[in-house]
């Protein structure tokens, strides 16, 4: 029963909502204001591949992913209390070297479930246009 809820929750952000529509991979955009909620949903059903936008607190700094494209780690706890990793492209966005742990951040990304919270990724513009662009705000400064 949750699961056909949170789908009629997505229909309706993408179709009934002035501020959803259809990203260029297919993708949901979701921008309302609830999203702390579709995040704690999408956890406990295991859903992924959807864009959000939030904001939480660096709980944790992580060395960076060198494996293929280059990634900065870090997490974040959303006001909820449910934790996410942000791996941000630093290959195609700015590395945000100001970053603490302590410090409020917004974002803009792809969500990814995993059973620690979930992954944010695609903070980043898309250099070919094929990918909605994400971003990571900090400090008053936008890192895409």
């Amino acid at each position: 029963m949750r699961k056909f809820l949170i789908l009629i929750v997505l229909i309706a952000a993408s179709y009934g909502c002035t501020q959803g529509t259809l990203t260029p991979d297919s993708n949901i955009l979701i921008t309302t204001k609830n999203n702390e909620q579709l995040l704690e949903d999408a956890f406990e059903n295991q859903t992924s591949n959807f864009q959000v936008e939030g904001e939480g607190t660096v709980i944790r700094i992580l060395s960076d992913d060198l494996d293929g494209s280059r990634h900065q780690r870090f997490i974040i706890r959303l006001s909820s209390g449910q934790t996410l990793l942000i791996a941000h492209n630093i290959d195609l966005a700015p590395r945000i070297n100001s970053l603490q742990e302590g410090d409020l951040i917004m974002f803009y990304g792809k969500y990814e479930w995993n059973p620690e919270g979930g992954v944010i990724h695609w903070t980043h513009h898309d250099p070919e246009g094929r990918h909605v662009d994400g971003w990571i705000q900090h400090n008053g400064e936008t890192y895409q």
